[in-house]
């Protein structure tokens, strides 16, 4: 079964996070929450989430894919994580899957693992940070090889389809997208 990893920071978005981890479980994707701290996570509208773990408990564990949600302050709390950093190291030394979404991308702009790729990312997001080395695009969801990022709030869903789509294929996606009823 593949392996997911969504760490949840003090101020993530929750309709990001929310939108990720139901539809990867949906694809029956074995998705591990992990906080950064004990204690359930407060998200940046004051929604409250329990993490299945800490991310002291799965730092040694291998991930297909690391999925980071976005929001603030809850990027700015993963980017400060040296473990985050540690993690998204050991996943493109191992060249498995990263992605990001809304602020996030500034965890891997920051990281350098975005260097000499294609990212998308939050309107203003990445303003304060030298993106000389990476090509930011304005797409819904951008893929460049093993990295996938998106905007933001109002393209998780189709961030997270496009997810188990790359890990399990079109059938896979089609088989979570179509009882969703989107138009």
């Amino acid at each position: 079964m593949r392996e997911v990893l969504v760490p949840l920071a003090e101020g993530c978005e929750e309709l990001e996070a929310v939108t990720i981890i139901d539809l990867l479980r949906r694809a029956r994707l074995n998705v591990t929450t992990a906080s950064l701290a004990e204690g359930p996570v407060r998200c940046s509208r004051g929604t409250v989430l329990l993490a299945d773990r800490t991310l002291a408990d799965v730092m040694d564990q291998d991930f297909d894919l690391i999925v980071l949600p976005g929001g603030l302050p809850g990027a700015d709390h993963l980017n400060a994580d040296p473990r985050i950093h540690q993690l998204i190291d050991r996943q493109a030394k191992q060249n498995r899957h990263i992605a990001a979404i809304c602020a996030a991308p500034k965890v891997l702009v920051t990281n350098g693992a975005l260097n000499g790729r294609k990212l998308t990312a939050f309107p203003g997001a990445l303003d304060a940070l030298d993106t000389s080395k990476v090509n930011i695009t304005d797409k819904p969801v951008e893929i460049d090889g093993k990295v996938i990022t998106s905007r933001g709030p109002g393209t998780a869903m189709d961030f997270a389809l496009q997810l188990i789509e790359t890990l399990l294929g079109k059938a896979a996606r089609e088989q979570v997208e179509t009882p969703l009823q989107r138009p």
